[in-house]
Order: structure tokens, then sequence, then C-alpha cells
């Protein structure tokens, strides 16, 4: 029986990995993408979003979402990462689809609704669909099967200040909400995802096995590979937001610790993801009466890497 999946979206080159992961696999159900500003403006992550939708030849409905943070302004796009255009300025044809005409939140609020205990919601860039959702509804935490997230880190550098990463970063506030409410949150962060390498000769192989999605991707992850070997020297491109589907279809590749975690919002540490481990106590309240999220730590780099070459190929 396939997972019941909503996929909450800024693509952005990594999400396009991931969601085509997931439309590829017959272990999820993809319900819908949602979009959300983060590696793109919001109007340019759901335009991405259709594209990916007609590149998989799927009829999943896109839901635009939020354009700005809840509270702090909106920090630039990362344009020097993943492209002008969010696929590596390939120049992707438009999409001939539209999006539907409802909103990110309301259309998470809807499908969780009607299929109560067993919808997971997989966020790939900042959490504003999620907190806005869970503001307008507060009884979804106790209907969502589970939250698995990129983003974050728990004892990893960051990599857009030395403790924060880009998803929590761009919208710290919504990122608390979410970690703090009542719902099973498992958090994918650079603590793993730095430690999987994804090279051009898995993408190589995959053009060449299944070139109606293997061309896209490569041509995409040209840039994104480019800016990994210019900023860290490495030879390929770390496994994001494609190991939060992963994890969705074998959470025994990862290996987690369990602990509550609370995100800073203001001040030099802005973006952090503070991680208190389960079992500890401490003198400062702000983690008392937190659930336990699942941090993920370890991960079987290799098996990850073959079961996203094996799905897509």
């Amino acid at each position: 029986m396939s997972r019941k999946v909503i996929i909450d979206t800024d693509p952005g080159v990594d999400d396009a990995m991931a969601i085509l992961f997931a439309f590829k696999t017959n272990q999820l159900d993809v319900l819908g993408l949602t979009t959300t500003f983060g590696n793109v403006s919001v109007d340019l992550a759901t335009k991405n979003a259709l594209i990916l939708t007609e590149l998989a030849g799927v009829n999943v409905p896109v839901a635009k979402g939020v354009a700005v943070p809840l509270e702090i302004e909106p920090r630039p796009h990362a344009d020097f990462v993943h492209g002008a255009d969010g696929f590596g300025n390939i120049n992707w044809p438009d999409p001939k689809s539209r999006a539907v005409d409802v909103s990110a939140a309301q259309f998470i609020i809807d499908s969780v609704k009607a299929n109560p205990g067993e919808v997971t919601l997989i966020a790939l860039g900042p959490l504003g669909n999620l907190a806005t959702a869970l503001k307008m509804a507060p009884e979804i935490a106790d209907l969502v099967d589970e939250v698995i997230l990129m983003g974050g880190a728990a004892v990893e550098y960051g990599n857009v200040s030395p403790v924060a990463e880009a998803n929590i970063i761009n919208d710290p506030h919504a990122a608390d909400i979410v970690f703090t409410a009542n719902w099973q949150v498992t958090m994918i962060g650079l603590d793993v995802t730095h430690q999987v390498l994804l090279t051009n000769d898995i993408l190589a192989r995959i053009k060449a096995s299944r070139p109606e999605h293997g061309d896209f991707l490569h041509q995409a992850a040209q840039y994104y590979i480019q800016f990994y070997n210019d900023r860290l020297n490495v030879d390929g491109c770390f496994f994001h937001d494609a190991s939060t589907v992963a994890y969705a279809m074998e959470p025994d590749i990862f290996g987690i610790e369990l602990g509550a975690i609370r995100v800073a919002c203001e001040g030099i540490a802005i973006g952090q993801t503070i991680f208190a481990p389960q079992g500890m106590s401490f003198p400062e309240p702000h983690w008392d009466g937190v659930p336990m999220t699942q941090v993920c730590m370890e991960v079987d780099s290799d098996r990850l890497l073959n079961l996203f070459e094996k799905t897509l190929s």
C-alpha cells in the first residue's frame, strides 16, 4: 500500500530530484505539491512544480503558497546556487497546466482531513505553509501521520551561517511553530545530507536509462554541482531534498536520535535548530514540554544513492 504524501517545495534543483524520485516510486502516492518561496520566488516555484508534474507525466495538483516569511524580511533567493530559473539556467519550456484555485495551506488542511492519520507532509523548503495550516486548523496536528522535513542542523555546521541551514533561516518563526507542534516531526538535516554526495556518474547513468527525465536532471544539476565544486571543492552535490523521499520510502536507511528542537528567531544565531537530546534536562525552560523530534544523524550513503538511481532508472 502506497504512503500518501504531500510535498511542500520551492524548486530548486534538489527539489526537482526529490519530486521526480517521489513520482517514480510506487511506494508513495503523491496527493499534491504545495509551493513556497525559498530557492526562488513562490511564483517561479509554482511554475517549476507544474513543469515537474508534466515532465513526470502525472496528474497531480499544484497549490501556490506563501510568498514571504511570517515575521522577518525576506532573504535574497539563492540564484547563485540554483540559477535564476531555479533549474540551473537551462531555460526549460513553460508548463501548459495551471495551479489549483486553493491556497497551499488550505490544500494541506483539506487533504489531511479527508485522509485522517494517513498523510505525510514532506517539506523541502521554508516551513511557512505548514505553519499557516497549523494556525488555520490546529487540529490537523493530530491527523497528520508524520512531517518529514529537509532542514536544520543538530551538530553539523550550517550552510548560511555557522549554525543555520537555508530552509530554516528563511522563515525561523514558521520552523519553530512546526517543531513545537504536537505531531511527529522527522528532521533530515545537514547532519546526514552532508554525508551523501551525488555525482555526475549516477546522473549520467539515469540519463542513459531514462532520458525522458534523466536528461532534465543531468542538465539542471550541472550548475548546482559547479556551485559545490567552486565552494567546497567536491565532485558532486550534497543529497539534500531527495533524502526526505528516501526516508519516507525506507526509513531504516537512516539512524535517528530523539530530542526537542527550538529555533532561534533573532540575533546572531537566527535560524539555528537548537537540539536538546532526550533524557537531558537544562535550567533554561525553552525545551520543556516540546515534543520529541526524530533527528537523523546517520545514513547508509551507498544504499540511499542506489535506491535513488534504481527508482529513476
